[in-house]
């Protein structure tokens, strides 16, 4: 018999989410950020759903070659840009091949444009380093980088500029203003579309929504920031993690529940079992106390986490039975909020779910990738 554990994928929420985009940076381009196997949701059903969306989306951005291909292989014809570029000669001619657009954030990346033999002029984006200290250009190397780029034969008119802020999550931090100045500064010479927010930019910084916006956590319901959840900010979840009860059981006051036997009853009560655990993706460090819900209501996660199973305090609910739904985020319990209990991010927990969980797909409207709601296996 198959797990009850599924990740229910919902594309009208996604779809939902791209809108919030658009009334938070009209007027300007969207880059989807669509890397990670689309944070864990399935990288085509995901671009597919967003560019058949009201509106669509202009470009999608992608980490690396082989997620591009991806996009190209199931059938997206639209611009797909690789943040991260290209590391050998040889992948030169297959974004050419494939008309993708690639960033350039080092001096080798110059280099081997500047190599490549005639062909179909490459669309680049100018990466600057104004504050991140990752990836890019140091503002004063920017211009030189520039020159170079336009003098290059393989390297298609005209040039973008990218930079990725640094502490955009915290909108009283002074630095991200620091970080939108040096931009426009640097653009204000070189000319040329400028991207620079991303999802906590987007939301939280206006003045750095420049030509073209890069949301990616907010586009699958999650909040950027520490201080305000999903639904306060008009989005909804797109990933809610189900499984159920496979046991309720009773047990004394003293009992430990679990390996170590961290957590001891406090008193004769209900423990419930749920089919998940970090076998599945479920954080192994989530503490005692981590919320679950159960039949909609919230409980107490108990005991640590095991590969295939979490426990659960069900002295709120004295009637619960084996079958009975869980959630573990989601609809209802927002993924930031357990990822804070289990002191990570929402981005690693819906990047963690792992191959063993079905996905079942909810239809949106144009999602031609799923059609109607379908259980699958595939990533």
């Amino acid at each position: 018999m198959t797990r009850a554990t599924r990740a229910v994928i919902d594309l009208a929420a996604l779809q939902h989410n791209l809108q919030t985009v658009r009334s938070a940076a009209p007027g300007v381009g969207v880059m989807a950020i669509v890397k990670a196997n689309g944070y864990g949701h399935g990288l085509a059903r995901i671009a597919h759903a967003l560019a058949q969306a009201p509106g669509g989306c202009e470009a999608f951005g992608v980490a690396c070659l082989d997620e591009a291909l991806a996009l190209r292989e199931a059938g997206l014809r639209q611009p797909v840009v690789l943040l991260e570029g290209y590391t050998t000669p040889g992948d030169i001619e297959t974004i050419r091949r494939h008309r993708l657009q690639t960033v350039v954030h080092h001096e080798t990346q110059l280099d081997m444009l500047e190599r490549a033999g005639a062909g179909e002029p490459v669309p680049v984006w100018l990466k600057i380093d104004t504050g991140m200290h990752r990836l890019g250009f140091a503002p004063e190397a920017a211009a030189g980088a520039h020159a170079r780029l336009a003098a290059c034969p393989a390297v298609a008119d005209p040039i973008r500029l990218m930079s990725h802020l640094a502490n955009a999550d915290d909108r009283g931090d002074a630095r991200t203003q620091a970080q939108i100045d040096l931009l426009e500064r640097l653009a204000s010479t070189l000319g040329g579309a400028r991207s620079l927010a991303n999802s906590a930019g987007l939301l939280g910084w206006p003045a750095a929504h420049g030509d073209w916006v890069r949301p990616g956590i907010m586009l699958y319901g999650v909040s950027p920031f520490g201080d305000a959840d999903a639904p306060a900010l008009g989005l909804r979840p797109v990933m809610t993690l189900h499984s159920e009860l496979i046991a309720v059981n009773r047990y004394r006051r003293g009992d430990a529940i679990g390996y170590g036997g961290t957590w001891v009853c406090p008193e004769d009560m209900p423990v419930g079992v749920v089919g998940i655990g970090y076998g599945d993706g479920y954080p192994r460090h989530a503490p005692s106390g981590t919320p679950v819900l159960v039949n909609g209501r919230r409980v107490d996660l108990v005991g640590r986490v095991s590969m295939d199973m979490i426990c659960v305090d069900l002295r709120s609910q004295p009637r619960a039975r084996v079958g009975d739904p869980v959630v573990l985020w989601g609809e209802g319990l927002p993924v930031e909020t357990v990822a804070e209990r289990a002191a990570t991010i929402g981005y690693e927990l819906l990047c963690g779910v792992t191959q063993r969980v079905n996905l079942v797909v909810g239809g949106a409207s144009g999602a031609a990738d799923d059609g109607a709601a379908r259980r699958s296996s595939l990533r």
